[in-house]
């Protein structure tokens, strides 16, 4: 029975997402879609309840919070602390508050269940929101960064507000005590990850690399991410914090690229599973029932939450950027799910109230990736002042019409060092620790990673390149290089370094006009000495 509900939800989910596809649709909906399929035509509503599957289906966050753990850095945190630490915690109070006092003041709806309406509606989706922004690269730009902030703040709450759930579920919690072990236990969390970042993260990865095994670098990030997750959750933190203070700790290192590059394949399966509990939760004879509550609920949560969050980013941004980030946050999250089930399991919410919230909070979650996708064209359909409009001030525009070379062995150093001459603009990727460190102490734009892997590519802004020199010495590889750099480029943008003719064959098919043959090239160097 269990293999045939694999088989199906494989089946399912990749149908289901070819279709989308065609109309330029988000994956996301495609695995919701395929967890009411598989929910209803299994009879597994009950199973989005089983501890293990939610745990599991959690880890697709982690990993999403810890790739984008990697994207930041200490200083780039300490940067964004007005985002994160002001904007991100007025939003979640002000929120919180305007529902509480309308839902229980106005409703009369009874005063724990008004407290928890209104935290779980205080959340944004990270796992949609980033995820589409990291695909799209509006992570980097101005919205993004803004965005990215107020939802850092929103994971940190979660936090207090599961602790809140819990004194709410007991009349007898001893509230300071809690307060200070989780006070201890933060100071705790820091300082460990801190002291291994510090005195041992540099140095164990350095010797995985020198073993040159990449299964044992996958090995190693899959070990430091679920490692952090599992000694925040065992302090009293969610996992996806610990995952984040992981990845930024390793951003501060050479190896952020490769880890992130490794790291995505099994964040995107993850996060697959996640959405489609996430689907699994849809239940149709509810919304039947309360569909005229449910699309008011959706407007007005929608609509509140869009001018809150603009009023507040308003103060220092510009309307466009304002916009795009309040539109990018008005839907409820995954958090929520979490909340509303803690507090079900508590017997804090009555099953109408729960129920509707989590149809409400699942149909927020489909439109969204399709409002993101077309967040650029609704803003400037709605604003048309372009001078209002500034780009990141965090990272800057893309290169553009660069030099990509993949290898820094003797060939792409001499390469780099004419580039360098000429005046040109170059980036280098080396996956070689030895060549790397040479680079580094050359001063050199260099990128530790693997040119297999699409994100270490997409670092180097490579279909904006006006060429791409592949100097690797590894004729397995040379094929699939060439092979991968051919979807993002013109062929007649591409030169290969080689040794011999033999290795130009393997590559024949692939009709790149642009071969230079070392030995060729050494022979007639010689050639042309006996002449002289």
């Amino acid at each position: 029975m269990l293999l045939t509900i694999i088989v199906a939800t494989l089946f399912i989910s990749l149908v289901a997402n070819i279709v989308l596809k065609k109309y330029d649709l988000p994956t996301i909906i495609g695995y919701i879609l395929t967890g009411t399929i598989i929910a209803y035509g299994f009879g597994l509503h009950d199973a989005v309840h089983n501890h293990e599957l939610k745990e599991l289906a959690e880890f697709g966050v982690v990993f999403l919070m810890f790739t984008i753990g990697l994207e930041f850095s200490l200083s780039q945190l300490k940067r964004m602390r007005y985002e994160v630490f002001i904007t991100g915690t007025l939003q979640i109070l002000v929120t919180a508050a305007i529902v509480y006092l309308f839902s229980y003041y106005a409703l009369g709806i009874e005063q724990k269940i008004s407290i928890i309406l209104a935290l779980a509606i205080a959340l944004s989706s990270t796992a949609i929101v980033l995820k589409t922004f990291n695909d799209n690269g509006e992570i980097n730009k101005r919205h993004g960064q803004r965005a990215l902030g107020i939802l850092i703040m929103q994971d940190i709450a979660v936090i207090p507000i599961l602790l809140l759930l819990g004194f709410l579920s007991s009349n007898e919690s001893d509230v300071l005590g809690i307060i200070v072990q989780t006070i201890i236990n933060a100071i705790i969390l820091l300082a460990l990850l801190f002291f291994l970042s510090k005195y041992f993260l540099e140095k164990f990865f350095i010797q995985i690399t020198k073993t040159n095994s990449e299964e044992l670098f996958i090995g190693s990030i899959l070990f430091l991410a679920i490692g952090s997750s599992w000694i925040a959750y065992e302090l009293g933190f969610s996992y996806s914090l610990g995952a984040f203070i992981a990845g930024m700790l390793i951003s501060e290192t050479k190896f952020k690229h490769q880890a992130e590059a490794n790291l995505v394949p099994f964040r995107d399966i993850l996060l697959g599973i996640f959405f489609i509990t996430v689907g699994m939760q849809i239940d149709f004879a509810i919304i039947f029932s309360y569909i005229h509550i449910i699309v008011l609920l959706i407007f007005v949560i929608a609509l509140l939450k869009f001018v809150i969050i603009y009023a507040l980013v308003r103060i220092s941004e510009n309307k466009k950027t304002t916009f795009k980030t309040a539109l990018a946050l008005i839907q409820i999250g995954e958090f929520s799910l979490a909340v509303l089930e803690l507090a079900r399991s508590n017997s804090l919410i009555v099953p109408p109230y729960g129920q509707v919230m989590i149809v409400t909070i699942v149909i927020s979650m489909i439109y969204t990736p399709i409002l993101l996708k077309h967040l650029t064209t609704i803003t400037d359909r709605v604003i048309k002042k372009e001078e209002d409009y500034m780009e990141s001030n965090y990272v800057s525009s893309d290169i553009k019409d660069h030099v990509v070379i993949l290898g820094y062995g003797e060939f792409g150093q001499s390469v780099a060092k004419v580039l360098r001459e000429q005046g040109e603009l170059y980036i280098i990727v080396e996956n070689n620790i030895n060549s790397y460190h040479k680079g580094v102490a050359n001063n050199e734009p260099i990128i530790f990673g693997n040119a297999l892997k699409k994100q270490i590519l997409k670092n180097t802004y490579l279909q904006n390149a006006k060429r791409v020199i592949i100097a690797i010495d590894n004729p397995k590889k040379l094929y699939q290089i060439c092979e991968i750099i051919q979807r993002y480029i013109s062929s007649e943008k591409i030169i290969v370094k080689i040794h011999s003719h033999r290795e130009a064959k393997s590559i024949e098919e692939l009709n790149i006009n642009h071969i230079v043959i070392e030995n060729d090239e050494s022979s007639r160097a010689v050639l042309k000495l006996t002449q002289d």
